[in-house]
């Protein structure tokens, strides 16, 4: 036994003075506090829900540590990981963001959050397909518009079950007509009047024109 622990004794007190010195380093490095912006992610979204509220993006968290890993931890990936798998009706959640939710740096000690809370609004999904309304621009003096056409004439919309069930149309964005005598086809964006809304698919359209003399 004597002689396993006399085996390499010099380097075993080499290993042993380098860990100790460490150790007083770190023991003697001032402790500070710091304020910074993190980002919010979220994981566990039910399939058939959107959420109708404000997300937030970030937060900011205060954290406590040595001064030295505090300055490192601009360079280490710091968030806030929110699980709705929890969820699975509509309605009205909050959830609390603590040290379970908040991915730091070894060393680094969370003290707050602000917020400490964020509430969610969750609606059903759903879908619809909406009529497109073409916006032209005033035709060449002396002619008129015929025909304005959208193909395909409805799009695909989904989100919150309360946005998608308030929009109407689908305007495309506005077509440049003064030049046009005759037909002539665009091809030309349309876009969402709420913004937690999304396209199914596409979101452009072809605009077919007819213009003649008056």
């Amino acid at each position: 036994m004597l002689g396993i622990l006399t085996h390499n004794i010099g380097w075993k007190l080499l290993s042993l003075g380098v860990a100790v010195l460490i150790w007083i380093l770190v023991a003697s490095e001032p402790e500070l506090s710091t304020l910074r912006t993190v980002p919010v992610e979220y994981k566990g979204a039910p399939d058939d829900l959107e959420v109708s509220s404000e997300v937030r993006e970030n937060v900011t968290i205060e954290t406590r540590g040595p001064a030295g890993r505090l300055r490192d931890m601009p360079d280490a990936r710091a968030a806030v990981v929110l699980d709705f798998s929890s969820v699975h009706e509509p309605g009205v959640r909050t959830f609390d963001i603590d040290a379970r939710n908040v991915s730091l740096p070894r060393g680094i000690q969370l003290v707050r959050v602000i917020p400490a809370q964020l509430t969610f609004t969750f609606e059903h999904r759903s879908t619809r397909d909406v009529p497109v309304q073409v916006r032209l621009s005033a035709p060449h003096p002396g002619y008129v518009v015929v025909t304005a056409v959208a193909i395909p004439p409805k799009l695909g919309v989904v989100g919150p079950a309360s946005a998608v069930r308030h929009t109407e149309t689908l305007e495309t964005d506005p077509v440049d007509i003064s030049g046009v005598v005759g037909r002539a086809q665009y091809r030309v964006n349309t876009y969402l009047p709420e913004r937690l809304e999304r396209f199914q698919s596409s979101s452009h359209v072809t605009v077919q024109v007819v213009v003649k003399k008056k």
